[in-house]
């Protein structure tokens, strides 16, 4: 209850805060190409219930058309503006949102989508310790491996967040948070 309390607490004012950027950044992605400002997308949450992902749209139109697929290092569905917003991760700022509508809190691990999960409980059926508890904007496999482009870059990442599961404190959430604070300032997103 108290990291719900703290995730509230921290994405109202954060949302309030970014909202000019939110406004400016809305108008560029609209101006910049076809397709919605807000990209949504269907996630796997806590306790294994689906829910519905927010994040500015960082791709082309209509850039996943049949099975899903991850998106790489010279991947050429990604906009020159969609970039920019992947570097400094300010393409998650939405993810604000699934916060404080409860699907989400600020650190936990990353959520998936159901066609990736089925493929690495495959290989490691512990991925399931994951949806013991609310996924997160930001996650120690994140902070520690970063995106990863295909399966098993996400067994490698998936290494890191069952450690933070099995140290998980308010203290490793802090430290996570700030590392990732780091990360955006650095420009180390993908």
């Amino acid at each position: 209850m108290i990291r719900q309390i703290l995730d509230i607490l921290i994405a109202i004012p954060s949302l309030i805060v970014l909202s000019p950027l939110i406004l400016i950044l809305s108008l560029f992605i609209r101006i910049s190409g076809r397709g919605p400002v807000i990209y949504s997308q269907d996630r796997i949450g806590k306790d294994g219930k689906p829910f519905v992902i927010y994040k500015f749209r960082s791709m082309k139109y209509n850039a996943e058309t049949g099975e899903p697929m991850l998106s790489g290092i010279h991947e050429v569905r990604i906009t020159r503006l969609g970039k920019f917003l992947r570097k400094y991760r300010i393409d998650e700022i939405p993810n604000f949102f699934n916060v404080v509508k409860g699907d989400m809190s600020i650190v936990g691990p990353r959520p998936e989508r159901r066609f990736f999960i089925d493929q690495i409980m495959k290989k490691n059926p512990r991925f399931t310790e994951l949806l013991k508890v609310r996924p997160g904007i930001t996650s120690w496999g994140q902070v520690k491996y970063g995106y990863a482009s295909n399966v098993d870059q996400m067994l490698k990442r998936l290494e890191y967040d069952l450690y933070y599961m099995e140290h998980r404190s308010l203290w490793f959430d802090a430290k996570i948070f700030l590392n990732t604070i780091g990360t955006v300032l650095k420009g180390k997103g993908v």
